[in-house]
């Protein structure tokens, strides 16, 4: 993990969140990151498959992306389709 936390601090725009999953399938935490700057996350995400700690990665979890959008935007498009 010192390895991860070496190449995160090189993407100061993208912030992290990390928790613990239990009782979600196999997994022993659940990573989200925030970020305005989408260039920057794929580079980030990139490096850090290539750490020597991402050997032992049994499955990569798929990668979910959106864009952060006030509730009532939300719903005023949601109405329109």
């Amino acid at each position: 993990m010192d390895e991860h936390v070496t190449v995160g601090t090189k993407y100061g725009a993208v912030k992290l969140n990390t928790t613990y999953s239990f009782g979600l399938d196999d997994q022993e935490f659940v990573v989200a990151f925030a970020t305005d700057s989408p260039d920057d996350f794929l580079d980030l995400v990139q490096e850090l498959r290539e750490t020597e700690g991402s050997r032992f990665t049994l499955r990569d979890a798929p990668i979910f992306t959106c864009v952060q959008t006030p509730t009532k935007t939300l719903v005023g498009q949601l109405a329109q389709i």
